[in-house]
């Protein structure tokens, strides 16, 4: 399928660096995408649905935003791409307001700690921390902490599928995962890197996201780095989004794959002709809308019980 013609629109709100700044400080590169995707982000996902209840939350200190539309809803445990070092809270506020007004479930969007100021592990343990804190202090926030799921997109994908599989080997299972286009694979050994790359996600970056996040090659080995390394029986059932659009398609599709291999009744839909991070511009993206409220249904179904 050709190329939706709004991704090419949703890309004119996001300024891009120029030659001077690619080549200049790394951190002074990173400042400015940081900073591009907040400024952007208003005109890509659109204004702000009002619900019931949003509200910041200091979840064991990591800073979160709950929201919700009713009291003792299951929870959803949202985490935001970004590619471990960019993207907030602010970035998929649209996104989780929507969801959590469709879904019937409280949301809870988690700002764990980015690198390469706070390097791997942090951000695991951040998500560690939020769980654990939702657990023993959820009925504080008025959601119900017994039917919990955790989901992200991209890089956020990446933290929920291991968080899945760490809340499991801990003995506290989650009750369902919503992965969208995550990253799965550190090694990038997928067709779909050699097939695309000028959607807007390419090797060359990828591979700074993986270097950023995890500096040591040999942590990139173990299961809290690439999720295929790990055990995936036992892990709760998942709904997979990827984009047809996107260097991480492939990576996306073949975890769906082993998931199923494994007994994890897994739903995968490949979103066509639309690109990497297009889930979260609900403002600007026809199939945004549709992704979200897949989300929600999916959630729906697998936790209100």
């Amino acid at each position: 399928m050709a190329l939706n013609p709004q991704v090419t629109a949703s890309a004119a709100f996001r300024r891009r660096p120029g030659p001077a700044v690619r080549a200049g400080d790394p951190m002074a590169l990173l400042a400015f995408i940081r900073q591009a995707m907040e400024d952007a982000n208003s005109d890509e996902t659109g204004p702000a649905l009002p619900l019931p209840v949003v509200v910041d939350v200091d979840a064991g200190g990591v800073p979160c935003r709950l929201y919700a539309t009713k009291p003792d809803a299951p929870l959803f445990v949202y985490l935001h791409g970004g590619g471990w070092c960019y993207g907030s809270i602010e970035t998929v506020d649209r996104f989780c307001r929507r969801v959590a007004d469709r879904s019937a479930c409280a949301v809870l969007s988690v700002g764990y700690r980015l690198a390469p100021e706070h390097p791997f592990p942090a951000a695991l343990l951040d998500v560690d921390t939020v769980l654990e804190f939702v657990r023993g202090s959820g009925a504080s926030l008025g959601v119900d902490p017994s039917r919990l799921a955790i989901g992200g997109d991209s890089a956020g994908g990446h933290l929920a599928a291991v968080a899945a599989r760490r809340q499991r080997d801990a003995g506290t299972p989650l009750d369902f995962q919503v992965l969208i286009y995550p990253v799965i694979d550190p090694f990038m050994a997928s067709e779909s890197y050699a097939e695309l790359g000028s959607y807007g996600l390419d090797r060359e970056s990828m591979k700074l996201a993986w270097e950023t996040f995890i500096p040591s090659p040999a942590d990139r080995m173990t299961p809290d780095a690439a999720p295929l390394a790990g055990v995936l029986e036992g892990l709760p059932p998942a709904l997979i989004q990827t984009a047809e659009y996107d260097v991480l398609r492939d990576e996306g599709a073949d975890y769906a794959d082993a998931l199923l291999a494994a007994g994890v009744p897994v739903v995968h839909t490949r979103y066509m002709g639309v690109n990497h991070g297009f889930a979260r511009k609900i403002g600007t993206i026809d199939d945004a809308r549709v992704a979200a409220d897949q989300v929600a249904a999916s959630l729906r179904a697998a936790l209100t019980f």
